[in-house]
């Protein structure tokens, strides 16, 4: 059993579709649906005002120190939506980060805030689902994308695209909504897992070494139950 630490933190990411920009070029088409819900969300609120906002992202750093990778670590931020997770990583010297999401405008929004720096930073637009990665990643970093993978063939998808990024003994960062967290969220309905049920259903090739509890405070005020676990790929 892996001890579950308790986090309180004030208030970071979410899904998937296939276009590839890498640094700042290149496209692939990606199917609307997904991108459509998300580029509305974005478009309708400041980054500041979306439920998963954190202005410093504690405990996904606090999972990334604890992996003991060096700077030169090969990362991907999945979802990652406008996260500041990227800041956070750039500012702490790690120097090969990509950030993968299917909505155009929430890149956007992370490309301006970042200025200049936007230009260290490797750029795809896809869905998680059908994203094809090129070289093997050291760490996989995903807040709240998995938990809206409510049917079985998208929860599939997910875990062969992670086991194709991720090199043998790399590692993983997921975050979901614990089993006291919501049912839905951004109009859609999400699964919940405690770390032993996310082990469970990611399967026998991701090792269950590390977990953290966070009470995510958005900028509504609401408390959110965050469940943080950390995998080795095996």
């Amino acid at each position: 059993m892996v001890e579950l630490q308790a986090i309180a933190v004030g208030v970071a990411s979410r899904p998937r579709n296939a276009m590839t920009e890498k640094r700042n070029t290149g496209t692939v088409e990606i199917p609307s649906s997904s991108r459509d819900h998300w580029q509305r969300i974005y478009g309708a609120k400041d980054e500041d005002e979306m439920s998963w906002f954190q202005a410093h992202p504690r405990t996904s750093l606090k999972l990334v120190v604890a992996t003991g990778l060096g700077t030169d670590a090969r990362i991907v931020d999945i979802g990652a939506g406008a996260s500041r997770l990227v800041d956070a990583l750039l500012d702490a010297g790690f120097r090969n980060v990509t950030v993968l999401d299917v909505a155009e405008g929430a890149r956007d929004k992370a490309k301006r805030r970042l200025g200049p720096r936007a230009s260290a930073v490797t750029w795809v637009t896809a869905d998680v689902a059908s994203w094809e990665p090129g070289s093997p990643f050291d760490l996989w970093h995903d807040r709240a994308v998995f938990h809206f993978m409510t049917r079985p063939e998208d929860q599939e998808s997910y875990r062969a695209t992670m086991l194709r990024a991720l090199r043998p003994g790399g590692q993983a960062i997921i975050a979901t909504f614990s089993m006291a967290g919501p049912e839905r969220c951004s109009g859609l309905p999400v699964r919940r897992y405690e770390p032993e049920s996310l082990a469970s259903e990611l399967g026998t090739g991701f090792r269950l070494v590390g977990c953290v509890r966070e009470q995510h405070l958005t900028p509504a005020g609401r408390v959110q139950d965050f469940q943080y676990s950390r995998f080795v790929r095996v």
